[in-house]
């Protein structure tokens, strides 16, 4: 299938980190080709092989950490690797401890790697739209700024997802945001009668900003479209498929 293909912003230069793409991996048909999901149907031995050929392409010698995601606002610090029938339940990790790669899963979810590479201190958080109104962003920044960064001083990278125009709500769904704050009517925009868009990453990106957060780069690679790089759950979920899977985005100290 080729070698793992992963995305890099110039702004995390600091660490080593790669939003990967479908590209690289040995799973086949929905899974075709670099599934991560242990979650999903696929061969687990294809899934495994599919983690250690991502890790090896962006923070080769790492120690693979990930979780047992729950669209949560709850971060986890990470000293040591865990065997992955013991991820935490949560949806963030912070490390100061080299030598290992936060590892976050997304199809459509937005993955957030972030760093304060002169404290040495990173952090990883997957967040959907439940995560992303429950704060997990800033639930990030706080626990590392516990374990010694600054939070003016660390760079936040919002990787692949669900795009604006492609994140079709109705109007409830945006009636909840609204409730939570009035402002927050600024991430959605008029659809269709008793619909409209949102703005997943932007509304990422201004909390983190909100959190202190002075560099936030927000990729803009929408999920939904481009079959042949990305994972979707929605794409999947429209086209009536049984299953999905699912990207691996990473950050480790140098």
């Amino acid at each position: 299938m080729g070698p793992v293909e992963f995305l890099t912003v110039q702004a995390l230069s600091g660490v080593r980190h790669g939003f990967c793409t479908r590209r690289g991996g040995v799973s086949t048909g929905l899974f075709a080709s670099l599934n991560v999901g242990l979650g999903s149907s696929d061969a687990r031995d294809l899934v495994v092989e599919n983690r250690r050929r991502a890790v090896a392409a962006v923070a080769p010698g790492a120690a693979l950490v990930t979780l047992h995601q729950i669209h949560s606002a709850v971060v986890v610090p990470v000293t040591a690797a865990f065997a992955d029938d013991a991820r935490p339940h949560a949806d963030a990790m912070v490390t100061a401890t080299p030598g290992l790669a936060l590892g976050i899963l997304t199809a459509d979810c937005a993955p957030i790697l972030l760093a304060d590479a002169a404290a040495g201190v990173i952090g990883a958080a997957h967040s959907g739209w439940k995560g992303a109104l429950a704060d997990v962003g800033p639930a990030t920044v706080a626990a590392m700024v516990r374990l010694g960064a600054r939070a003016d001083r660390i760079v936040a990278a919002i990787g692949p997802t669900i795009a604006q125009r492609s994140y079709e709500v109705d109007d409830g769904f945006r009636d909840r945001f609204c409730a939570a704050d009035p402002a927050h009517e600024a991430f959605f925009r008029s659809g269709k009668p008793g619909h409209c868009q949102f703005d997943l990453e932007g509304f990422i990106a201004a909390r983190l900003a909100n959190a202190g957060v002075r560099t936030v780069v927000a990729m803009g690679v929408d999920t939904y479209p481009d079959a042949a790089r990305w994972f979707s759950y929605r794409r999947t979920t429209h086209a009536n498929k049984p299953d999905y899977g699912r990207q691996l985005s990473l950050i480790a100290l140098p």
